[in-house]
């Protein structure tokens, strides 16, 4: 006999880049700028996209607070073209820190999907590499989805991040399901997908700018398509059927 198609009782995210649009390529050529680094807006989101899928497939091994500066300061270099220093970098990123709120924007396919989630009786969960536990919360309250969520697992406030398993582990003790009954998606295939489906999760990438097709990890370009993953997953979907959009 076979086994029983699996009952997903939790959908977990990532927060920026899934859920929150939170690059601001303009601001940030400004910073730069601010440090005596000449670089435009497409620069910067050309090498910040980069070495964002560098870091991703091959984390920087330093603790959070150097590992964030060594990011920027790759970012800045393949903008401009120029060895930047670590002091360089690091002025930058308290300058980032200091700044006002940027511009931050919800994806047009959010509130659909945790809607339907919802609807589908769901629980909802956010697991982010992220300064605080409250710095998520304050993003989730200001574009209007912290409602949403039943619990907000932070790197920050944790001391372990993705991809490590032990911090997705935590997300689902706190939902009290086994790591088998929970759904994760991220927009980064190492650090969210394949770090989630190593603590025994269920695992998507959401790649805006994909195609779909890929398998290693599952791919998806919307999060419209989450609700008949799920459906596949336990086995009530129609397989190979076109996702929602």
């Amino acid at each position: 006999m076979a086994a029983p198609a699996p009952k997903i009782r939790a959908v977990l995210f990532d927060l920026g880049g899934t859920l929150v649009d939170e690059r601001d390529f303009s601001g940030w050529a400004e910073l730069a700028r601010g440090v005596y680094l000449d670089v435009t807006p497409d620069e910067i989101g050309h090498a910040f996209a980069e070495v964002e899928r560098s870091v991703d497939a091959e984390p920087i091994p330093l603790p959070r607070e150097r590992s964030v500066v060594e990011f920027w300061r790759r970012v800045l270099a393949g903008a401009s073209g120029e060895a930047v220093s670590s002091a360089v970098a690091e002025r930058f990123v308290a300058a980032r820190a200091g700044a006002r709120d940027p511009p931050m924007a919800l994806y047009s396919d959010v509130r659909r999907c945790l809607d339907q989630l919802l609807a589908d009786r769901r629980r909802l969960a956010v697991v982010s590499n992220s300064t605080s536990e409250a710095s998520v919360r304050r993003i989730l309250d200001r574009v209007g989805l912290v409602a949403y969520f039943e619990k907000v697992v932070s790197s920050g406030t944790e001391g372990v991040a993705k991809p490590e398993p032990e911090i997705f582990r935590r997300a689902v003790a706190r939902l009290g399901i086994p790591p088998s009954e929970a759904l994760f998606v991220g927009n980064l295939p190492h650090t969210d997908a394949l770090g989630a489906r190593a603590a025994g999760l269920h695992a998507i990438w959401l790649n805006r700018e994909g195609t779909g097709f890929g398998e290693e990890p599952p791919e998806i370009t919307s999060l419209l398509e989450v609700p008949l993953v799920l459906r596949q997953l336990e086995g009530t979907g129609t397989p190979g059927a076109p996702a929602p959009r």
